[in-house]
């Protein structure tokens, strides 16, 4: 921890003065140092280390709100270095630390307590603190470099609190900044009781006890819970797709506090968190198909999580897939794979968490009824086939289950059976997740989805019956490797719902089953 010692005279009377801050690189935070010199010369106000024009504008609303919260602004040089220097600042979060930095250098603001204490603030131009994103980031890597004190905006206090033995002072404006670091005034310590939040907070989710009929789509979603599959919905318009895939998130395991605080991280660096302390419920985000490609993997002129990572522990919902550009189809083969997504820049290279499942929707063809037997299909065979190749192979093959939604009957639609609630279906999920992470338990692998070639080996072992059928499936239906390692992970986390300890041959029939894009030779 730097030395509380910031505030010198040297030779030339020149005021140097130092705070400390935070500056965020994709989700995580980089401490940053304040130096704040005045010098004789023009009144000039200089910012140096890489900062953008966010922060570059900052001197303007830093000397506006000196001056209307009654501080006198100093009449030398003002040079403000942001260490260190090769790292690019972004934001309005640095406009506090350097309107205290400011006030140190000048004797108004003590030095004592400026080593201990964390700043991050953007200033209104009458001295008001407003909130920043990325505070829940900021204080969890506070208390990784050992600080004890963080200095917040009073509206970002109940994120910053989520973070465990870390005193959260809330302040509304500068001049209460500067009595609390001067010692004249008392703020107690924002807290919040992080084991009440999720008792605390009502989860509503749409219940799968509101769809008729759809047992074996139901039943398909269910497998892909338990193990974390990506799937894909088939079928008309109409028979339920999106009704469907909204109930997910019911059936999902509940978040783990780690899972919540990644999560709230990611929500908390987009600005999205909306007086949230901690995400409890696991996130569906649903993009239109006319989404950009920094819409969905990330990134823009100030860089910031896409879709892909704001789903990130959740469910990333594509309805009507062919409709999205083929381009940004392809853009998910990496988070697909990795649970991760990379934005290269020319300065800089940042890493978003990207574990997501994907539940895509899309018609049969154009019109949406080829081989509905109730509709006639008004499309040729050249526009089914147009139509299908707008989703390439390789997206196709990294989609563990297609299941076949039909258009739903009027039997089940009339039928007063109380279908199954989403509640039961949570408890068999989180049985076989339960036992997957006892299986995999230290080896970063919490779901079937996630294995890879030698998990796959030690998990999915097969009897010679098995095999002789498994082998017959990927001779006829041409099945790539990637299919054959994902059948496999299917049909292992099917055994898991039954409680088995090996996969059986009926276990990898219904794996099968839940290839109709391959049987179809589609």
């Amino acid at each position: 921890m730097p030395s509380p010692s910031l505030l010198f005279q040297d030779d030339r009377e020149n005021m140097i003065a130092k705070t400390y801050t935070f500056s965020l690189m994709g989700i995580e935070a980089i401490l940053v140092e304040v130096e704040v010199d005045l010098s004789p010369g023009l009144p000039v106000f200089a910012t140096v280390g890489l900062p953008d024009s966010v922060v570059r504008e900052s001197k303007d609303r830093v000397k506006t709100a000196l001056q209307n919260s009654g501080y006198p602004l100093p009449s030398e040089r003002i040079t403000v270095n942001l260490a260190p220097a090769h790292i690019k600042k972004e934001g309005a979060g640095f406009d506090l630390p350097i309107a205290i930095g400011i006030l140190a250098a000048m004797g108004v603001v003590k030095g004592e307590k400026l080593g201990e204490v964390l700043l991050v603030g953007e200033l209104s131009l009458d001295g008001r603190i407003k909130a920043v994103a990325g505070t829940l980031a900021m204080a969890v890597q506070a208390r990784r470099n050992g600080y004890r004190q963080f200095l917040v905006p009073a509206t970002n206090a109940l994120e910053a609190a989520v973070a465990k033995d870390l005193s959260v002072i809330p302040v509304n404006d500068l001049p209460e900044a500067v009595a609390y670091l001067n010692g004249t005034r008392e703020i107690q310590p924002f807290t919040v009781d992080i084991h009440s939040l999720g008792q605390s907070t009502k989860i509503e989710e749409p219940d799968f006890d509101e769809v008729k009929g759809q047992e074996l789509a139901k039943r398909g979603l269910e497998v892909a819970a338990a193990g974390g599959h990506n799937v894909l919905l088939i079928g008309p318009p109409g028979s339920g797709k999106t009704m469907l895939a909204q109930r997910m998130g019911g059936v999902l395991p509940v978040l783990s506090f780690e899972e919540a605080l990644e999560t709230t991280k990611i929500f908390s660096v987009a600005g999205l968190l909306q007086g949230e302390a901690l995400l409890v419920k696991r996130p569906f985000r649903a993009p239109h198909h006319t989404i950009s490609d920094a819409g969905l993997i990330g990134g823009g002129h100030i860089p910031r999580p896409g879709e892909v990572s704001l789903a990130h522990n959740g469910v990333l919902f594509l309805d009507e897939l062919p409709e999205f550009r083929r381009n940004i189809l392809d853009l998910l083969r990496q988070p697909l794979e990795d649970g991760k997504v990379t934005i290269a820049r020319a300065s800089m290279s940042l890493t978003y968490p990207a574990r997501f499942m994907l539940v895509a929707a899309m018609n049969p063809c154009p019109c949406g009824y080829w081989g509905d037997p109730a509709h006639s299909c008004r499309c040729s065979t050249t526009q089914v086939q147009r139509y299908k190749a707008r989703v390439s192979g390789p997206i196709l093959d990294r989609i563990d289950l297609h299941i076949e939604v039909p258009a739903v009957r009027y039997e089940d639609l009339h039928s007063t059976k109380a279908a199954e609630p989403s509640f039961h279906i949570r408890q068999r999920v989180s049985q076989a997740r339960a036992t997957q992470l006892q299986r995999f338990a230290g080896e970063g692998i919490y779901c079937n989805a996630m294995m890879k070639p030698k998990q796959i080996r030690k998990a999915c072992e097969l009897d010679k019956s098995s095999q002789g059928l498994l082998q017959e499936a990927v001779q006829k239906l041409g099945l790539s490797a990637r299919a054959y390692h994902r059948i496999l992970k299917v049909a292992r986390t099917i055994a898991d719902l039954d409680g088995e300890q090996r996969i059986a041959p009926h276990h990898l029939l219904e794996a099968l089953q839940y290839r109709s894009l391959d049987r179809r030779m589609f």
